[in-house]
């Protein structure tokens, strides 16, 4: 025997006595994905949209959190797939005075050091790191993005980049500690 479908007004009054005492830890997570509270809010409504969609094949029974954290961190995965594939946007103006657009955020004391040294040196001193420091590295510090994306973008988990990053600073220090003495 199957069971009738659910009517509408029931299923959206089961998803939401079910789904808002969860709002708060789903926040958190959003937040610790996304590291900007805007961007946590639109992932957090997009979360719910597309959970509320697929309710209807949600099994009651189941774990109701671990399948919105699911849903959770598959809609991040997808923005964030979405934005790596786009070619990055620069103003109009920009593009027409022939400039570029200066960064408001502060640079690591590592990256303006080496901007002042020699391409040679550096490029030297880069070339010594392992192949997961040297990626890590660039992707955080030559392409700006976050520890998150870099994780992303290399399929390793956030701490393991964090490490490489460390490690990676750790080993140009002393790799360039003689242009400190020049």
């Amino acid at each position: 025997m199957t069971a009738a479908p659910v009517p509408d007004a029931d299923l959206a009054a089961r998803f939401v006595a079910d789904a808002v005492p969860l709002l708060d830890a789903l926040g958190r997570g959003a937040r610790r994905l996304t590291r900007c509270e805007a961007d946590a809010e639109d992932l957090l409504q997009d979360n719910l949209l597309h959970a509320y969609q697929g309710f209807g094949s949600f099994q009651q029974g189941t774990n109701l959190n671990a399948w919105l954290f699911r849903i959770l961190h598959n809609r991040w995965v997808s923005r964030h797939r979405h934005r790596a594939s786009r070619p990055p946007e620069v103003p109009l103006e920009v593009i027409a005075a022939g400039g570029h657009e200066k960064s408001t955020a502060r640079r690591s004391a590592e990256v303006e050091l080496l901007d002042l040294m020699a391409d040679g040196d550096v490029e030297a001193a880069f070339g010594e790191l392992s192949e997961g420091a040297r990626t890590a590295l660039f992707y955080v510090e030559v392409q700006g993005y976050t520890y998150a994306e870099t994780a992303g973008l290399m399929g390793v988990p956030m701490g393991t980049v964090m490490s490489r990053v460390s490690r990676g600073r750790r080993q140009l220090r002393v790799a360039l500690a003689h242009r400190d003495s020049a």
